[in-house]
């Protein structure tokens, strides 16, 4: 009698072994694939990633009846990351309709970007952020901020205190400063952020400067904003608001010399930076507008919009404003070694390249964002980690996403040719995983042109 139960006993773990091995017919394995672990930069090779239910279940060397996964993704010779995060993404909201909201959506994917942070929010992207958690919707991973506080939402304190509140209550995951907003008001804002327990990211106002800012513990300063002008000696008695665009006009007053007090500062109160450096290569640049449109990936933009693009880039940099190349050019120069420093002594940089803003598309402008950082002196391996690991500790959800690891989200880029090496290797894709979604470069580009065939009719 034992002896038989014994036997059951046996039976019955080898049956619960069979059944913990079965695989499901939705999983998902790419093979014989090199994973870059972002953190080391070192490069694993010949790896099977097994993905099922929107996580990663296995990275091991073999596999055992490979045939019987239903979906098979060949990686020889290919190249497998974190999905990258974009972290200054503008999501559209009504009165755009529901197609374009999608599409531009999409447009992120296209490009291998697997997470998006709103920052400009509206109720709607609450209920997108919903949505693309469920899986309802083929998504980027969505954090959104409030509505925009700036000078003219928030004039007081008191409407300080209720609309923080009500934003933290409204459920957004944090809170966009816009310019404009009086120090006395500022103050109170960041002191209610504080009690009710959300934090904010975006501008510096010219008020409260970019010292008290940092002090403040913003979570991002984006646009490296306010760190020219506090470049500026005090005895230069300049009117802070006579900066122009991100202290343009100030370029040559500003002391170099002072770039490693204010990176200690953005280290010492742990402040991650947003460069958003395209921006200023490309709409706040001595290049034609004409010339951006002329781009490939403009046809994914509707006409109207380009149209308002090339006239707002004619009013920047056009014959008619003054516009200055030599003082462009130093201006550039600050602004890239604002950039390098802060990667080597600061808290650390986010990779956002403020999309869709002038000539910057919807995950193609990505590129645009990572030649920026390397003409900055950043390393290939240093911008990956920009868009991939520093996103997941900015979030506090390391475990979550921003690696490839056992158990984590199925966000993975998979790409033709090694970015440590060559960072444009990030252009050309194979596909992309999106919590557990395959998504093949053939249909990729059979979705990007029905978008184009979408804009042109806009």
């Amino acid at each position: 009698m034992k002896k038989l139960f014994i036997i059951g006993a046996v039976l019955s773990l080898i049956s619960c072994n069979q059944a913990q091995d079965k695989i499901s017919d939705t999983a998902i394995l790419i093979s014989n694939v090199t994973i870059i672990d972002v953190v080391t930069g070192d490069l694993i090779s010949d790896r099977q990633i097994v993905v099922d239910s929107g996580k990663i279940k296995k990275i091991v060397a073999k596999l055992e009846n490979n045939e019987v996964y239903k979906t098979v993704i060949d990686g020889q010779g290919k190249y497998a990351l974190p999905g990258l995060a974009e972290m200054h993404a503008h999501i559209p909201s009504p009165p755009t309709s529901e197609v374009r909201t999608e599409e531009t959506l999409f447009l992120y994917l296209s490009n291998g970007i697997t997470t998006i942070r709103g920052m400009l929010g509206h109720p709607s992207h609450l209920e997108l952020r919903e949505a693309a958690e469920q899986g309802d919707l083929l998504s980027p991973r969505i954090f959104t901020s409030s509505p925009s506080l700036n000078g003219n939402s928030v004039i007081t304190t008191e409407e300080a205190r209720d609309k923080v509140t009500a934003y933290k209550n409204d459920g957004y995951d944090f809170l966009k400063i816009h310019p404009g907003i009086k120090r006395n008001v500022f103050d109170e804002l960041v002191k209610t952020a504080n009690e009710v327990g959300i934090s904010f990211s975006g501008h510096v106002p010219v008020d409260v400067g970019i010292e008290r800012a940092l002090k403040s513990k913003y979570a991002s300063i984006d646009h490296v904003d306010g760190f020219l002008e506090g470049l500026v000696p005090g005895s230069a008695n300049v009117n802070p608001n006579e900066n122009g665009f991100f202290g343009y006009n100030f370029t040559q007053l500003a002391d170099t010399a002072k770039i490693d007090e204010l990176v200690e500062l953005s280290k010492n109160n742990k402040v991650w930076i947003v460069p958003t450096q395209s921006l200023f290569e490309r709409w706040f640049a001595p290049i034609d507008g004409e010339t951006l449109l002329q781009q490939p990936e403009m046809k994914y933009m509707p006409a109207s919009t380009l149209s308002n693009w090339k006239v707002r880039k004619e009013a920047s940099t056009g014959p008619d404003t003054n516009f200055d190349t030599k003082q462009w050019e130093t201006f550039i120069d600050i602004r890239r070694k604002l950039i390098y420093s802060i990667n080597k002594k600061g808290h650390g940089l986010l990779l956002g390249s403020d999309a869709p803003q002038l000539f910057n598309v919807p995950g193609f402008s990505i590129h645009h964002e990572i030649d920026g950082m390397l003409a900055s002196g950043l390393s290939p391996i240093e911008i990956i980690r920009s868009g991939t690991v520093n996103p997941a500790r900015f979030f506090d959800m390391e475990a979550v996403f921003g690696q490839l690891k056992e158990g984590m989200d199925a966000d993975i880029l998979l790409v033709n040719s090694n970015p440590v090496e060559d960072i444009s290797a990030l252009k050309d894709l194979s596909g992309v995983v999106v919590r557990g979604v395959w998504l093949s470069k053939e249909a990729i580009d059979q979705k990007l042109q029905l978008i184009a065939q979408s804009a042109s009719a806009q």
